[in-house]
C-alpha cells in the first residue's frame, strides 16, 4: 500500500507542475492576445478600404489594362494558407488545413491544378507530408510580423498570377472573431475581372495613365490583403493557445482533486488496516 500511495503523490505532483507551466502559457498568450488583437483590429480598416477603392477602381474604369484585372479560364489556382509555427493551440491550426484539404479535394483532380504558398511551420509540415506542391514558404514567424517579413511570400504569389502561373488565388486563415471564437476563412483575392459596376460608381481621371497607377496599386492591395490576414491570424492563433491552455489547467486542476480524494480514501484505508492488525496483535498476546 506505501508503493502505492507513494505512485499517486508522484502523479499529483507531476499533474500540478503540468498545470504550472499551462497556466503560465496562457498568461502569456494572454498579453500577446491583447497586443495582437490591437493590431490586427488598427489594419482591418485600411485592408478594407484598399479593397473598397481597388473593386470600385476596377469596376468604374474602362479601357485599364493589368494581368491582375483579366479573368481567364482556369487552369491553376493558388492558395496562400496562414497557420502557426507551434501547437498547443486547440482546433487553430486542423481547422484551417481540413477546410484547404477540403476544398482542394472538391475542386481539383491533380496536383497540376494547383499549387499552395503557405505561412506557419504547421502547415508546412502538414503539406509537405501529404506530398501537396508548395511554391513558397515562411517560417519562424515574429509574434508581431511587420510588412517586410512576409513581402515575398505575397509578392511570390501575386506575381505567379501576373505571369500567368496561376489563374486565380486564394486566401485561407482564421479570422479572428473573439478570444474563443476563430473562423476559419476563404476570401479571393484574384482575379478582379468579376467586379461588376453599379449605380454611383465613380468613373476615375488617371495620371499619368490608368495603366501605369494600376500596375502600383493593385500589387499593394493584394499584399495589404494578405498581411492583413495575417494579423487577424495571429491575433487568433494567441485567442486559440490561450484557451488551449485555460481548458488544460482547468483539465489539470480537476484531475489533481481526482487524484487528492483517491490518494486520502488509500491513505485512511492503509491507516485503519494498520490498527486493525496492530489491535489482532495485541489480541493475539493476551
Amino acid at each position: 500500500m506505501a508503493g502505492g500511495l507513494r505512485e499517486i503523490k508522484a502523479r499529483i505532483k507531476s499533474v500540478q507542475n503540468t498545470r504550472q507551466i499551462t497556466k503560465a502559457m496562457k498568461m502569456v498568450d494572454a498579453a500577446k492576445l491583447r497586443r495582437a488583437q490591437e493590431r490586427a483590429e488598427a489594419a482591418r480598416p485600411y485592408a478594407e478600404k484598399m479593397r473598397e477603392v481597388v473593386m470600385s477602381i476596377a469596376a468604374g474604369t474602362s479601357g485599364a489594362k493589368h494581368p491582375m484585372l483579366d479573368s481567364r479560364p482556369v487552369k491553376r489556382t493558388g492558395y496562400v494558407v496562414i497557420t502557426s509555427d507551434r501547437g498547443l493551440a486547440g482546433g487553430y491550426n486542423a481547422n484551417v488545413l481540413r477546410m484547404v484539404s477540403r476544398t482542394i479535394a472538391e475542386r481539383h483532380k491533380s496536383q497540376d491544378e494547383y499549387t499552395i504558398f503557405v505561412l506557419g511551420r504547421k502547415g508546412r509540415d502538414f503539406f509537405k507530408k501529404r506530398s501537396y506542391p508548395i511554391s513558397e514558404e515562411f517560417v519562424n514567424m515574429s509574434d508581431s510580423p511587420t510588412f517586410a517579413s512576409i513581402r515575398n511570400v505575397a509578392r511570390g504569389a501575386v506575381q505567379m498570377f501576373a505571369d500567368g502561373g496561376i489563374d486565380e488565388l486564394y486566401l485561407v486563415y482564421n479570422k479572428f472573431v473573439s478570444a474563443i471564437q476563430q473562423e476559419p476563412t476563404e476570401l479571393r483575392l484574384l482575379p478582379l475581372a468579376d467586379v461588376e459596376k453599379v449605380e454611383g460608381t465613380p468613373t476615375y481621371d488617371f495620371e499619368p495613365s490608368a495603366d501605369e497607377v494600376l500596375a502600383d496599386l493593385l500589387p499593394k492591395y493584394a499584399e495589404t490583403l494578405i498581411f492583413s490576414a495575417l494579423l487577424d491570424a495571429k491575433a487568433s492563433e494567441h485567442g486559440a493557445r490561450m484557451t488551449a491552455m485555460g481548458n488544460a489547467t482547468d483539465n489539470a486542476t480537476d484531475m489533481i482533486e481526482r487524484y487528492t480524494l483517491f490518494y486520502n480514501r488509500a491513505r485512511q484505508a492503509a491507516i485503519t488496516q494498520e490498527i486493525a492488525e496492530i489491535v489482532g496483535g495485541a489480541s493475539a498476546l493476551e
